[in-house]
């Protein structure tokens, strides 16, 4: 009974500590780090990356973005179209390799207050559309897959 319940233990372990992958298959060796991306972003606009870092939110309303950040606190979104992939809404905190096509999104003002209007909604935050001052140039990937490390 007691060898039962330590194999159960072990393969509970093994479970916990799985990757989660989701949408398509990662097809890049490497991943670029947060930093390179941002700082280089003219480079990698319009090509698949590959990016590594830690999961600092997730939209609430349909899992349809996740931010990951770097050491620095340097971040990018990772965005899906509806219903392709769903992140998991609990994932704050996790490790995650994503990986899509880098675009680059120049908002007017009024675009970009409707856009931080319901990023606030989905993340259930308060908003003040006067703390957007002007337009703003955002790079984000357009995610086709991700795995989610414990």
């Amino acid at each position: 009974m007691v060898r039962y319940f330590v194999i159960l233990l072990a393969a509970a372990g093994l479970l916990s500590a799985a990757e989660i992958k989701l949408g398509k298959p990662l097809t890049l060796k490497e991943a670029v780090t947060v930093a390179t991306l941002l700082a280089h972003s003219g480079d990698y606009v319009g090509k698949t990356v590959q990016v590594k870092g830690k999961i600092v939110e997730v939209c609430q309303m349909m899992g349809c973005w996740m931010d990951l950040t770097n050491e620095d606190g340097q971040k990018v979104r990772i965005k899906v179209n509806d219903g392709e992939i769903e992140f998991p809404k609990d994932s704050a905190g996790k490790l995650a390799i994503a990986e899509g096509k880098l675009n680059k999104l120049e908002l007017t003002r009024e675009q970009a207050v409707a856009r931080a209007e319901e990023e606030a909604k989905e993340s259930g935050r308060k908003f003040n559309p006067n703390s957007i001052k002007s337009g703003m140039t955002i790079y984000q990937i357009q995610g086709t897959g991700a795995v989610l490390l414990d």
